[in-house]
């Protein structure tokens, strides 16, 4: 260390060692420029000393012999004279050497060196000897003598030396130089020669020595002004040195010094800068030293903390430190915020707000983001509560908050958010904290404001910024290599926990060093130990070490010598440290007593006179002038501002006065404290507490009492502390204050002060270039005002307006938080204004530098285009662009980005080219003045990755690339440009068939579903389109053709191209035409019944294609129904509903759908499974609408209804008749089925209705009326069943299954207490229907109706036999039993002779059932035809039903006399009763006469009946009655029998025809058997039959095959209560025609048994028991969660369909079983819907962030272009995974499980930075993980042991 710190003698010297003082090379220097011939003899003499030629010239004897140690003098010139001292320095070797004090005149010389060599004689009689001794000469030369190590001997005193005021003022100076107060450095020519102004390496004291030499950690704790920061120095100087000279190749040591201040820091390296040039140009030669000019260094007048860290040589990053920048001297905030530009990510949202704290932003506010103790006193401390601030010091709370509840103990580590909690603090020991022990509950709850505050105004605090790296950093190692030395000097500065972070930095536990001086600890904020320190940092070596052997102890060291001040200053300051140390042991560290080098003058305390008296008689001349005071070397020290405003005001601008927080680290020689105790806030009788440590004092206050009470002089000892150590060599002391006198009384009682009441006058003058020195030095420590004033003495006018410039500036920050936002940007301003000044005036450095610090200004006021034009001239081409960025002035910005580019950061000339780039393209109209772009390819690059479509549109047409053109206004959602571009690419001929494509997907767009044309046609583009498709000659295509006629309003060309698209299978082509065909309003009710078939048949194939689109299972997956409602598909199940569609509107206008869509730009977005129910909620919506305007206007049309008037009169008598007027003439075969026709096409409709809307089934029941009246018409002229031909009626299969299920549910609803005036007829209504269309199934759904087994009325009960009426009606429509037709004729007598409530058409025809089974019955008796029926005539619908051919039937002929008796009671009835009148006529009239037509009927066919039981004269009286109440015109060919009023025997058939002459076609047959077959002809239809059961099929009746293939598709359902409230609706599954397909009849016709239907106890049997019932809904409880599991998440369609497309890979040939198939198959499909939903959300971002950059105001344009970009990046990784793990992927092929691995792992990658991921996402990419990447835990069952035997041990 010795050889590396200190170099030999200089070239051509001796053995002897020179080392010369601070004033003699001083004055070597000054003969060096002024005689170069002098200097050259005063260095040939000290060269020949080297060599130890003493002699009698230049080794006289300079002081007397008894003066003590001898003092030399060598003469050089006739005037000059080298004065010096052999001297011994024991712990340099023992080696005597030269010591050369100065250059002096011979009339300088006198009495004073006999007063040095006394005193240095007090050192011991062994130093004597030593300095004396000299070796034997030799050739006449001396060598140096060297002596072992001696033991310190006690100092002697001195004998009073008798000079004058003039010689001892010089003693004390030479005092000094003898003192290790100076310096002493080895001569060396080199920096003479070279004129170099270097420091060199001087002699370290032997304590210092120690600590340079220790080889481990250590502290060095010594009070100001020891040499800590000195020993700091030569020990980094030192191994540095020792690197250099190292012959092995080793690594560069890296060292670091850290303290707090910038001042410190920047000195510590200056000098260690010169220091190391000093050992430097030791190596040079004479003739290479000559050649180095001067360089007169002369620092520049700038804020250091202003420099910025790119011109500091220093990198941003910790981590780009190399070896060139060690050994590092920086400040502790710098250290941090190189280590946190490392640690934080300003990209992640969870470090961004930290990384904040240490990294300035744009924002202004940012700079004042810092709570210092200024920001805290200014900003906050008014706020807080007066209750809770009262009688406390804001800067005592302040260090509090700081050095206690955030880092004053290893306790806030532990803490949440590194504070201590409320019971922790109350829990501090009182004795180590006795600040505030009696006040913590009020102080946490001001510190509870404290961080409100803080968080509210998004401020930071010291301690915040150091949790931050501490979280960050948490167990892991430091991010880049550490450190080998780490030196931190003023450690009492900082926090403690700042230690663990600068541990953390040096990975040598031997290569710390700490120093510092709590008691100087004044600063705010600071509550610092070394004890704690020394506690911390050996538990973290502990912690570090724990594996490995223990830490070693750092080493402590005190310096106790002050080199600053002389003994008496010293002596002051140390009582004061007695005191801390007596009342408060713990709140500084203990050192052993401090002292100093040499002895001086006590400090002087005036008091007993008026302080503004004594102020302007002590700064006075003799000659009474205040100003004459100018003195750079006279500090006046006040305790605050108040106190230096004050004083200022009284002696006006004069001498140098400070506050005592700002002189700390300065020096003066000479200090006034001015009223330091008259302006405390601790009352006098506090301050008395200090009379403790005065022996024999009175009355003292008892501080043990009352520890809190005195809290507060602590801190007042500590700042008197750091006054008194400022002074050199005079210390004064002002103040009258009674306060004061405690302390006064205290020095005063140890003899350590002069008390003074005459106070003399203190006027003492300095050179200019003194106080230009002074004025430097308070520039450089921020003492604006004082150095102000040094400048002014200096007469230096620039310096003074850069200082006033300083001023403002500080004025402008002290204003923020305070004055209003104006003023403070007037402030700021101002303080620009002035730094523009100063700028112009400067040159090099200090003009950038002030152009800078004006720009900084002008940023805070608010002028960015002002602070870019200072950034400019300061050469800060980064800021200046910025700001003209910020500006919005993109010209000027591009102009430097061009012009400097290259001096520019490139990551914020990045950012910068990206802003202008983003400017001039989004704004086409604006034209850049330089070119943005190198290239094309470049170009185009930006305008894809940020989305300037229109912009990248004019780019491609520039070079004729019209095809991109299209696809890019494709993607962009701009089909008519498209179009144009596809058009204009001719050389393409895939662009024509791209631009038919686009051309009708963009028509399909514009005009959807339920478009109204008018509103389309208002879009330009649609109208275009149609031009378009005129160019391309697509007019005549039908997709065209639809277009062309919904937007002309052609709706008759809609529907013939509704039919010619269903031709073709396009269901959507032919539903848009049809529904723009019905959007018209049409009024059927005027139809006629053609007419009225054509409409009902179109409607209904509309009504069943909405029914079939609402019941699609997801009709998303068909991409034309996507284009019909115009929904767009996004990305992962979602899709778009654009504004103004069909769909939109829906859910618009229904809160039920509403709630299903998410609000979007450009509509609405929905989930598949959302938009599915929507569009079947939607289209069922329609569906409703539509059939019940139809509907409604069917019931109110005559067609449904014909005129029976009309028909039988052939004119009608009311004014406007509701129903339809058809002649007789026209009632035929045809007009029948067209009537029918119409009924069931409109049933039909009615079922699509209610299929979609089951609770609509209201109107079921009248159209099963409808329908029944259409079949069974009133008059026999308007047809009959046997008149139906389903060949004639559309759909009529699908139409009778549909009345079929109709007539089930209304039995099934049927009860006779809800409507009894209605129930009979419906009963037979349906009964007669359910039999006629459904027969086989009636059999097994009829008996389980509520109506027959437990719903039965009273009235309906025979009183004869209780027998339930309604089951011999069901047995006689069964007509299969041998009692069926006496159970109808049992029925009717009942209905009849009791008067109940039945529709009189319905009633007949029931009776002409029951009469027709009569007639033909007894006519298949072979006994009355033989063979059966033969040459029978009968109407035709009486033959129709195969059950009456059936069974012989037993017939009660008292029965049917009864019937005709009780039939002809009932038309005598309706013609006499009253009240019926017309009605009769019309209506009743055609009742009548059909009664009569099938009396007369049976009479003819019973007339040749020759049984003992039958009267044919029963028909009679029925014939007369019918014949009295029917018109004239029906039986005006009748003819009677003579005389008994009867007919012939002929003339009842005569009477049938004549019924029938009116008719259109006669529906009488006259069967004839085969094997009587006559030739003769006849004038009706003949049947010829060989059984009599092949009647009905030979007369071909629809009746009976609709029979025989009407099924349904499901089971018979047979409920037992009532319906289940869940209607069935018709789904399709995967067919797309609705219709059922016909089954054929499961079996024969049922047998003749009597099935025993009208037996109520079978019936109930038959019902399900309660267990049955629990089971039922069990199943089909089970069945809907199936359901509703199996179509519920949307997102299984997309991994069923992917699952299918991987499934259809593994097929081919390629794939065999194996574990990676497995895997392709099952995780697989998982992954990529959430890599698919991942991009989705991507382009969603993607798509709004473009929307942004378009149009957001200029200020957002960084971070929208880095928001894009990072979109971009991450688009196309998401993009590129999907490509690399479709199914159809080359990749799969290698079957590389691991790649696969790797795969699933960038897609979480991906997902995790995807914007607004979800936890669907996440909840798929689990599924994947699992499957693909986990790992399997592999579980081994353990075997049993076996059991133990011990059965058999005795």
């Amino acid at each position: 260390m010795k050889a590396a710190l200190y170099f030999e003698n200089a070239d051509g010297f001796g053995e002897w060692r020179i080392l010369i003082s601070t004033e003699a090379y001083r004055n070597l220097r000054e003969h060096r420029r002024a005689d170069e011939k002098i200097f050259k003899i005063i260095v040939k003499k000290i060269k020949h000393l080297s060599h130890g030629h003493f002699s009698s010239d230049n080794h006289k004897r300079l002081n007397g012999p008894d003066a003590g140690i001898p003092i030399f003098e060598a003469k050089m010139t006739k005037d000059l004279r080298l004065v010096y001292q052999i001297d011994c320095v024991s712990d340099q070797d023992g080696e005597v050497s030269v010591k050369v004090y100065g250059i002096y005149k011979h009339s300088e010389l006198g009495r004073i060196w006999n007063a040095l060599g006394n005193h240095l004689a007090c050192k011991g009689s062994e130093y004597r000897r030593r300095c004396i001794f000299r070796t034997k000469a030799v050739d006449n030369v001396i060598l140096p003598a060297s002596f072992p190590p001696a033991e310190p001997e006690p100092e002697i005193p001195a004998n009073p030396l008798d000079l004058g005021a003039k010689d001892m003022d010089h003693v004390e100076c030479l005092y000094t130089l003898a003192s290790p107060l100076e310096k002493y450095i080895t001569f060396s020519q080199v920096s003479l020669i070279a004129n170099q102004d270097v420091h060199h390496v001087f002699m370290l004291s032997p304590p210092e020595q120690k600590v340079v030499e220790c080889t481990t950690s250590c502290y060095v704790l010594g009070r100001s002004g020891t040499g800590k920061t000195t020993t700091m120095l030569f020990k980094i100087l030192g191994i540095q040195r020792a690197w250099e000279s190292s012959a092995v190749d080793m690594p560069k040591p890296r060292q670091i010094f850290v303290t707090k201040s910038r001042t410190l820091a920047t000195n510590v390296e200056e000098y260690f800068t010169k220091l190391l040039e000093s050992l430097a140009l030791a190596g040079y030669t004479l003739q290479e030293l000559a050649k180095l000019k001067a360089q007169s260094i002369q620092y520049d007048l700038v804020d250091p903390d202003d420099v910025p860290d790119s011109q500091m040589n220093i990198p941003m990053r910790y981590s780009q430190l190399e070896d060139k920048h060690f050994p590092l001297f920086v400040t502790f905030d710098q250290l941090a915020k190189m280590i946190a530009a490392d640690v934080f990510d300003m990209d992640h949202p969870e470090t961004r707000h930290s990384a904040e704290l240490f990294f300035n932003t744009d924002d202004a506010d940012a700079h004042d983001s810092f709570v210092t103790y200024d920001v805290f006193k200014n900003q906050y401390w008014p706020h807080f509560p007066q209750g809770l601030t009262k009688n406390l010091n804001s800067w005592l709370v302040f260090s509090e908050f700081m050095g206690k509840y955030k880092s004053g103990s290893e306790q806030t580590l532990s803490c949440p958010d590194g504070v201590l909690d409320r019971s922790t603090y109350l829990h501090l020991s009182r004795r180590s904290n006795p600040i505030f022990a009696n006040q913590r509950n009020n102080l946490y709850d001001i510190f509870e404001i404290y961080k409100k505050f803080k968080k509210q105004k998004y401020h930071f605090d010291v301690a915040d910024r150091t949790h931050a790296i501490l979280k960050v950093l948490g167990n892991q190692r430091f991010p880049d290599q550490q450190i080998d030395y780490l030196y931190v000097d003023e450690a009492q500065d900082n926090l403690l926990i700042d230690a663990l972070v600068l541990r953390r930095l040096c990975r040598n536990s031997d290569g710390l060093f700490w120093a510092g001086d709590t008691a100087q600890a004044i600063s705010a904020g600071s509550s610092f130990r070394f004890n704690d320190l020394k506690a911390f940092v050996y538990r973290m070596e502990q912690q570090n070490n724990s594996a490995r052997a223990p830490a070693h102890q750092p080493t402590m060291f005190q310096l106790a010598v002050n080199y600053r001040s002389h003994g008496g200053i010293v002596n002051c300051a140390h009582s004061v440290i007695e005191l801390i140390t007596k009342f408060w042991p713990n709140a500084i560290d203990h050192l052993q007593p401090e002292k100093g080098v040499v002895d001086g003058i006590k400090p002087v305390f005036f008091t007993g006179v008026d302080s503004d008296a004594l102020c302007k008689q002590f700064l006075a001349s003799s000659q009474g002038y205040i100003h004459v005071l100018n003195s750079y070397s006279i500090g006046i020290l006040v305790r605050d501002d108040a106190a230096y405003q004050k004083l200022r005001e009284q002696v006006g601008d004069i001498a140098i006065i400070m506050t005592l927080y700002e002189s700390k680290g300065l020096e003066f020689d000479d200090v006034l404290l001015y009223n330091f105790f008259e302006d405390s806030g601790i009352d006098a009788l506090r301050w008395r507490v200090v009379l403790n440590g005065v022996e024999g004092q009175g009355y003292t206050p008892d501080f043990y009492r009352d520890e809190i009470r005195y809290v507060g002089i602590c801190n007042e000892l500590k700042l008197l502390y750091v006054g008194i150590t400022r002074a050199r060599k005079n210390m004064w002391i002002f103040d009258e204050s009674d306060k004061s006198d405690a302390m006064r009384i205290f020095w005063t009682s140890r003899n350590l002060i002069q008390n003074c009441t005459d106070v003399p006058p203190l006027a003492v003058t300095s050179t200019p270039e003194e106080w230009a020195s002074t004025g430097r030095s308070l520039f450089l420590h921020k003492l604006y005002s004082q150095a102000i004033h040094c400048f002014q003495c200096a007469g230096l006018r620039r310096e003074v307006k850069v200082c006033e410039a300083y001023l403002l500036r500080e004025a402008a920050r002290s204003s923020v938080g305070v004055a209003s936002l104006n003023v403070q940007r007037r402030a700021f301003t101002t303080a620009a204004d002035a730094f523009a000044h100063c700028g112009a005036a400067a040159t090099g450095n200090e003009e950038c530098q002030y152009y800078r610090t004006s720009a900084d200004c002008y940023v805070r006021g608010g002028e960015d285009l002002k602070a870019a034009d200072a950034y400019l001239k300061a050469q800060d081409f980064g800021p200046a662009a910025k700001r003209y960025r910020k500006a919005g002035s993109f010209d000027k910005t591009l102009h430097v980005l061009t012009d400097h580019g290259t001096m520019i950061p490139e990551e914020t000339a990045t950012d910068l080219w990206t802003a202008c780039r983003i400017y001039y393209c989004r704004r086409s109209n604006d034209q850049a003045p330089l070119p943005l772009f190198s290239s094309f390819d470049e170009e185009l690059e930006f305008l894809e990755t940020y989305g300037f479509d229109y912009a990248r549109v004019s780019l491609l047409e520039s070079h004729s690339r019209y095809y991109e053109v299209a696809e890019l206004h494709l993607s962009e959602n701009r089909p008519v440009e498209a179009v144009e571009a596809f058009l204009k690419d001719n050389g393409n001929a895939d662009s024509a068939v791209r631009a038919a494509d686009t051309l009708l997907e963009s028509l399909w767009r514009k005009c959807s579903f339920r478009t109204v044309p008018k509103a389309a046609l208002a879009d330009d583009s649609v109208r275009h389109c149609i031009a378009l498709a005129d160019q391309l000659q697509m007019s005549k295509l039908k997709p065209v053709l639809m277009f062309q006629s919904i937007l002309r309003e052609d709706h008759e060309s809609s529907k013939k191209l509704a039919f010619a698209f269903q031709e073709h299978n396009h269901q959507t082509g032919a539903l848009h035409c049809l529904d723009h065909f019905f959007s018209q309003v049409t009024d059927i009710r005027p139809f006629k019944i053609h007419e009225m078939a054509s409409f009902l048949q179109t409607f209904h194939t509309y009504a069943r294609l909405l029914y079939q689109f609402s019941t699609l299972p997801d009709p998303l997956e068909c991409r034309d129904i996507q284009r019909l409602f115009s929904i767009v598909p996004l990305s992962g199940d979602k899709f778009l509903i654009p504004s103004g569609t069909f769909l939109h509107s829906s859910a618009t206008e229904t809160p039920q759908n509403y709630r299903r869509v998410s609000v979007h730009q450009f509509g609405y977005t929905v989930s598949r499974r959302n938009a599915t129910e929507l569009i079947r909620l939607s289209i069922r919506t329609v569906l409703k609408d539509k059939v019940l305007a139809v509907d409604e206007m069917c019931c109110d049309a005559p067609v449904f209804l014909q005129c029976l008037s009309f028909v039988v009169f052939g004119t009608c008598w009311r004014a406007q008749c509701s129903q339809e007027h058809v002649t007789i003439w026209d009632l035929d075969r045809v007009q029948y089925n067209a009537h029918v026709a119409i009924h069931i096409q409109q049933i039909l409709i009615l079922q699509l209705l209610y299929s979609a809307h089951p609770s609509t089934k209201q109107w079921e029941r009248d159209w099963i009326d409808h329908l029944y009246e259409a079949l069974n018409p009133p008059l026999f002229i308007q047809g009959s069943l046997a008149d139906l031909d389903l060949t004639l009626i559309p759909h009529g299969l699908t139409g009778l299954r549909v009345v079929k299920n109709w007539t089930r549910e209304s039995f099934y609803k049927l009860d006779p207490f809800q409507s009894p005036s209605q129930f009979l007829t419906t009963l037979m209504r349906i009964t007669s229907l359910s039999f006629a269309f459904d027969r086989k199934d009636a059999l097994a759904y009829i008996p389980q109706a509520r109506c027959l087994t437990r719903h039965i009325s009273g009235k309906l009960l025979r009183k004869a036999d209780n027998r339930y009426l309604v089951f011999d009606m069901l047995n006689s429509y069964r007509g299969v039993t041998q009692n069926s037709i006496s159970s109808g004729i049992l029925y009717l007598l009942h209905v009849l002779d009791n008067r109940l409530r039945v529709n009189l058409s319905v009633l007949c025809d029931c009776i002409e059932d029951i009469l027709s089974s009569f007639v033909i019955n007894h006519r298949m008796d072979p006994t009355q035809n033989d063979p059966p029926l033969h040459g029978v005539v009968l109407p035709s619908n009486w033959l129709i039903s195969p059950h009456k051919f059936s069974v012989n039937k037993e017939i009660w002929p008292e029965a049917v006399s009864s019937l005709l008796d009780a039939i002809g009671n009932l038309i005598e009835m309706l013609r006499t009763e009253v009240g019926m009148g017309k009605a009769l006529n019309t209506w009743e009239t055609a009742r009548c006469s059909r009664f009569s037509r099938f009396s007369v009927a049976c009479a003819y066919q019973c007339h040749t009946i020759t049984s003992q039981y039958f009267h044919i004269q029963a028909v009679g009286p029925v014939y007369l009655s019918a014949r009295r109440a029917t018109h004239p015109y029906i039986c005006s060919h009748l003819a009677l029998l003579p005389g008994r009023g009867m007919p012939r025997l002929n003339g009842y058939l005569r009477a049938v025809l004549d019924f029938d002459n009116t008719n259109a076609g006669s529906d009488l047959v006259h069967l004839v058997h085969k094997m009587r077959q006559s030739t003769g002809t006849s004038s009706l239809r003949q049947l010829f039959y060989e059984k009599a059961s092949e009647i009905p099929y030979l007369l071909s009746s629809h009746t009976v095959a609709a029979q025989s293939t009407l099924r349904v598709e499901a089971a018979t359902f047979v409920p037992h209560m009532q319906r289940p409230k869940d209607d069935v609706e018709i789904h399709q599954d995967e067919k797309e025609n609705l219709e059922p397909t016909p089954q054929e009849s499961d079996g024969e016709e049922v047998d003749g048994k009597d099935v025993p239907m009208g037996m109520d106890t079978e019936a109930t049997d038959d019902l399900p028991s309660e267990e049955e019932n629990r089971a039922a809904r069990k199943i089909q409880n089970a069945y809907r969660r199936y359901r509703k599991h199996r179509s519920s998440p949307a997102v299984d369609a997309e991994i069923d369909a992917i699952f299918k497309t991987c499934l259809k890979e593994t097929q081919s040939s390629g794939w065999r079983p194996g574990y990676y198939r497995l895997r392709f198959l099952g995780p697989l499909p998982h992954l990529l819907v959430c890599l698919e939903r991942g991009i989705a959300l991507t382009h969603v971002a993607k798509e709004k962030t473009k929307r942004l950059l378009n149009k957001e105001s200029h200020e957002k344009l960084e971070k929208l272009g880095r928001q894009m970009s990072e979109i971009t990046v991450l688009l196309k990784k998401g993009l590129q995974l999907r490509k690399q793990l479709e199914p159809s992927s080359p990749d799969h092929h290698a079957r590389d499980i691991r790649a696969l691995q790797r795969a699933v792992l960038e897609v979480e990658e991906f997902i995790q930075r995807v914007p607004g991921n979800t936890e669907d996402m996440r909840t798929q990419f689990q599924v994947a993980f699992k499957g693909i990447v986990a790992e399997k835990k592999l579980f081994h069952v353990r075997k049993e042991k076996p059991i133990l035997n011990v059965e058999d041990l005795g």
